[in-house]
């Protein structure tokens, strides 16, 4: 059973859904995973802690310490003891609070201090659900590396039907399970990625570059590590961080310095996913001084081409690995990753276009078509990079 052994904190809000809550727990546990309550003052009104104490066999948490004794709940170690957190039900409210960082519940301190992944089962009013703002946070919460069990439709507390409805109990087992199973797919793999743009230095105060942001490269670093992979992350330039303790980051300024450093630490890796956005071109004359306007004059910056990564990596790759470049578009797509994929012997290449409004840089969104050497194409709807990240990550990695 891959939930044996497993320690899950449920965290339960003031739904009326919170009656399903019950049947969770049993279902965990049945499962062989070890289940913490955590309940909002709220939830209380919907569902008695000593039920669910009774299913789990602990004492249900719920405020900061206890009223008759002082005993304090750490919610820094119940962020550390779990292997996972499952919030459900989740209200509008708690939603948005948890989006936001407001900690004024012991449910919302646990979820901002938790060092596993987490999952959030919303339960609520079609209205309410459908609503821009809680849209907007369920985004936010996505963007933060979060899991989203989609409502299901059906009918509503309000006599009304539409989505909004959490999922059943049974299916978010299911859902938590796969999840598992996926986790440990990766392990023992080395996965080496590269993210983010690269600086070509013109003069001391100027450089070539391009409006990578490394959110996709930096969404890949984490899901393979969270499926179990030691990840290797060469970065450009960018204000992002890394979270997972299996991801080690080298942080890069040019593209000839990720050039040798993706040399240097290919060869000891299993699969390769080139994600940087690398300046084909840099400055042929670096100006020590920097280099001063003059309003009469034209000046003509000559460039040469750096190094081709992916074309240095294809040429030394071995039978057994595997290697992913991307390809960023704006005219021929198809035809012209198809040529980057055969010409850089890559396995696989991931196409995205600069007339999908939705992906490209900057975005926190990405529409991709993942192409295989062997001709396969695979096309998929605009997702967060998170989402994307894992749609890759299961598609080039994963065993079929």
């Amino acid at each position: 059973m891959i939930l044996q052994g497993k320690k899950i904190i449920l965290g339960i809000t003031g739904s009326i859904a919170a009656y399903k809550a019950a049947y969770l727990c049993r279902a965990l546990i049945k499962k062989g995973a070890e289940v913490q309550v955590v309940i909002t003052p709220a939830g209380k009104e919907f569902i008695t802690p000593v039920t669910l104490s009774a299913l789990t066999g602990k004492p249900v948490i719920s405020e900061f310490f206890t009223a008759n004794d002082g005993t304090w709940h750490s919610h820094v170690d119940l962020g550390l003891w779990a292997d996972l957190m499952l919030i459900a039900p989740a209200t509008a409210a708690t939603i948005g609070k948890i989006a936001n960082g407001i900690a004024d519940n012991m449910l919302i301190t646990t979820f901002l201090s938790m060092k596993a992944p987490v999952f959030i089962a919303p339960a609520m009013d079609l209205d309410m659900y459908a609503h821009p703002a809680t849209q907007d946070n369920l985004e936010r919460l996505k963007s933060y590396g979060n899991y989203l069990i989609e409502p299901a439709e059906g009918f509503l507390a309000s006599k009304l039907e539409g989505k909004g409805r959490m999922e059943e109990p049974d299916t978010i087992v299911r859902i938590i399970e796969s999840f598992f199973e996926r986790q440990e797919t990766l392990s023992k793999k080395k996965i080496l990625i590269t993210a983010g743009p690269t600086y070509e230095k013109l003069d001391p105060v100027r450089y070539i570059s391009n409006y990578s942001s490394g959110k996709m490269g930096f969404a890949l670093a984490e899901v393979c590590a969270e499926r179990g992979a030691e990840v290797i992350l060469i970065s450009g330039p960018v204000q992002l961080k890394t979270h997972h303790p299996r991801i080690r980051r080298i942080d890069v300024e040019s593209a000839t310095e990720m050039h040798r450093e993706a040399l240097s630490c290919f060869p000891g890796t299993d699969a390769a996913i080139l994600c940087a956005a690398v300046a084909d071109y840099k400055p042929a004359l670096f100006f020590e001084n920097k280099l001063k306007r003059n309003d009469n004059e034209t000046r003509v910056l000559d460039l040469v081409t750096n190094p081709d990564i992916a074309a240095s990596l294809g040429e030394i790759k071995s039978k057994k690995q595997i290697l992913c470049g991307f390809a960023l578009e704006t005219d021929n797509e198809l035809s012209n990753a198809k040529g980057k994929l055969k010409k850089k012997n890559l396995d696989f290449i991931v196409l995205n276009s600069l007339k999908d409004k939705d992906a490209g840089f900057q975005k926190d969104t990405n529409k991709i078509t993942v192409i295989a050497a062997d001709g396969e194409i695979t096309d998929f709807p605009v997702k967060s990079k998170r989402e994307v990240a894992e749609d890759i990550v299961t598609t080039i990695l994963q065993p079929k």
